[in-house]
């Protein structure tokens, strides 16, 4: 996509609504710079541009959520100014027909039809309105695992409560010898009563990508239903729900998307819909129609909106190229550091099991005092994961970051293992 266009789709969600005055429309205090489509390294040296970065720390927690580039930044405050202008009008007219629009283009970048996916909040809401919504019965068991989002794991103890559902609970190795290693673990778990299996597509604390095609098919064998957590998925790698082939798949938009704060999707295969019972009671609906699931009730729909602008920023840097991208950053820092004594690297070595996110640890030192450390010492942000067999920082950079920041890292990292 050349700069024209790009600006030219920044501007259509600004018209989905006839209503938008005089005055609210995107506003340049110059032209933007072009982007160097052909010279790699310029040309993410120019997205670099795109982002407000505070100056007091090298920012490598991009996970939690990957804050907005100013191009969609600038239309997300259109929005926001063209809402709260039109006010109940906007509420009452466009409103549903603009979030509907916006969901069937994000069914399309999942590849599914749109008629199986809505717009959430964030991935918690979308894998607990199923979770919370599943037609258990006493003594139905579910599988998950300990490097899980504690939310979800959280929510399916809750409907241990409510329903004297059984969980059943693995740990996933760090580092597989192979696929077969990990369905195999999930597998060895099933039994006649099995009724669901939740599993990570990328493991937030790891950055481990899981063969989520390879469990689907196995559980399905089984006749075992399959969730999938794809929080840190959407914008970060190709997402694809018919070649995955899971029951019931959620992402959080507002991690590497980039969307304001506030959006997710959900994706549930159309024949399980009328199964699943609805969190909040909606208008009679015929039971296969997934919109069953999502009454809201009033909410920010500036955000909505600003879902659109996200998808055109995406698509001027280009999938394919942001996910090779990230891959080369994290393979950039993580490969210098993998031989390195006392430090402990909890990702995958194999390229295709990982991409932007991975996890360092040092021997004999704390996560919580590393991540202290890395922002007090050397002006790096990071999270520290301290739970099951993962004993580290996360390290999540973004497309704004350079390898000069990583030098800065990988320097602190050894730094930090030589002192034992």
């Amino acid at each position: 996509m050349d700069k024209r266009t790009f600006l030219k789709r920044m501007g259509q969600a600004a018209i989905v609504s006839p209503f938008l005055p005089v005055g609210l429309e995107q506003e340049y205090d110059e032209e933007p710079r072009p982007y160097p489509i052909d010279k790699e390294n310029e040309f993410w040296l120019r997205v670099r541009e795109d982002y407000d970065l505070k100056p007091d720390y090298i920012n490598l927690e991009n996970g939690y959520y990957n804050f907005i580039p100013k191009p969609t930044l600038n239309k997300f405050m259109a929005h926001v100014k063209m809402v709260n202008y039109e006010a109940s009008h906007y509420m009452r007219t466009v409103q549903w027909d603009n979030k509907k629009s916006i969901s069937d283009r994000l069914a399309k970048l999942v590849n599914c039809n749109a008629d199986e996916l809505v717009i959430t909040r964030n991935t918690t809401e979308s894998l607990d309105l199923i979770s919370g919504g599943f037609p258990w019965a006493q003594g139905d068991e579910a599988i998950f695992a300990k490097q899980d989002y504690g939310a979800m794991r959280e929510h399916f103890k809750l409907m241990a409560k409510r329903y004297g559902i059984v969980n059943k609970v693995i740990s996933i190795p760090n580092h597989p010898k192979s696929d077969d290693e990990i369905v195999s673990l999930y597998e060895s778990h099933i039994t006649s009563k099995t009724k669901l299996i939740m599993v990570c597509h990328i493991v937030n604390i790891t950055g481990h990508i899981l063969p989520i095609r390879k469990i689907c098919d196995m559980a399905h064998s089984h006749g075992v239903e399959v969730m999938v957590d794809g929080a840190h998925c959407v914008g970060h790698i190709k997402v694809d729900m018919k070649a995955l082939d899971c029951d019931y798949y959620g992402s959080s938009l507002h991690k590497w998307l980039s969307t304001p704060l506030g959006a997710g999707l959900l994706f549930v295969k159309k024949e399980k819909i009328p199964k699943i019972w609805p969190l909040l009671a909606e208008h009679e609906r015929e039971p296969d129609d997934i919109s069953r699931l999502n009454h809201t009730g009033t909410h920010p729909v500036h955000t909505d909106l600003a879902i659109n602008d996200a998808i055109d920023y995406l698509e001027l840097i280009g999938l394919e190229r942001k996910e090779k991208r990230m891959r080369y950053l994290q393979r950039y820092w993580s490969d210098q550091l993998r031989d390195v004594q006392n430090v402990v690297i909890n990702t995958p070595i194999e390229e295709h099991r990982s991409c932007g996110i991975a996890n360092v640890g040092i021997k004999q030192m704390k996560p919580k005092n590393l991540a202290e450390t890395l922002l007090k010492e050397f002006k790096i942000f990071t999270v520290a994961i301290d739970s099951s067999n993962v004993k580290g920082c996360r390290i999540t950079p973004n497309v704004y970051t350079t390898t000069q920041e990583l030098d800065s890292f990988v320097s602190a990292i050894k730094t930090l293992a030589e002192r034992g």
